[in-house]
């Protein structure tokens, strides 16, 4: 049961609600990421109702434009929060999956904390995973699924990138992602907030 007034307002598709909280929110001094984290919790409440059919894929979207109308207000002020460089990133939406909008928001999160990410996009093959990797020499994936019909080509991408022997963590993420799904495809660690995926880069990284 969500607590958070923003966070029931994103579920409930409360449009004027959601953009006037997040002002009011904002000017009280409340940090953007807080902020982000409470829509979040909200769009996860929202995808539960889509994957119980109480929710149909049109409110899922009009959740996830109405989550994209708040970053736009939020994203400037996440962004050169701390702009210096601390390592590369590989992140994708495995193959399979077209959604994009958790990973654009952990993308942009990582960027705004100082990190160079490389986004390869949606529906990405295993290959692609394993050259960026290689090129970049990234020492952590991000891989993000919605989908739970995905889990296959997630375990299958992570399977390829050990395989290849590429020493890097691997982090996954998703509304349904739990330490089940992790173990199940072998990643290293599992974020359900985008927040989380930060926080987890910052140990990695040995950030203090």
């Amino acid at each position: 049961m969500l607590t958070d007034e923003l966070s029931k307002a994103i579920a409930e598709l409360e449009e004027q609600q959601v953009a006037d909280l997040v002002k009011e929110r904002l000017a009280k001094g409340v940090t953007p990421l807080e902020i982000v984290n409470s829509l979040q919790q909200g769009m996860a409440e929202a995808g539960v109702r889509f994957e119980t059919g109480e929710y149909f894929l049109g409110e899922l979207i009009m959740c996830g434009e109405i989550m994209q109308d708040s970053m736009v207000v939020l994203e400037p002020l996440l962004t050169g929060s701390n702009a210096e460089y601390k390592g590369n990133i590989v992140m994708g939406t495995v193959k399979g999956d077209i959604h994009d909008l958790g990973k654009n928001i952990v993308v942009m999160l990582l960027k705004g904390s100082g990190y160079n990410v490389i986004d390869l996009g949606v529906d990405v093959p295993k290959e692609k995973f394993i050259e960026a990797i290689k090129e970049f020499k990234a020492p952590l994936v991000g891989m993000s699924v919605l989908l739970t019909g995905c889990q296959e080509s997630m375990k299958e991408t992570i399977e390829a990138i050990r395989a290849a022997g590429l020493d890097c963590i691997i982090l996954i993420g998703g509304n349904y992602i739990d330490e089940v799904v992790k173990d199940y495809v072998g990643a290293d660690f599992s974020a359900q907030a985008a927040t989380d995926g930060v926080k987890i880069a910052e140990e990695i990284f040995g950030v203090a």
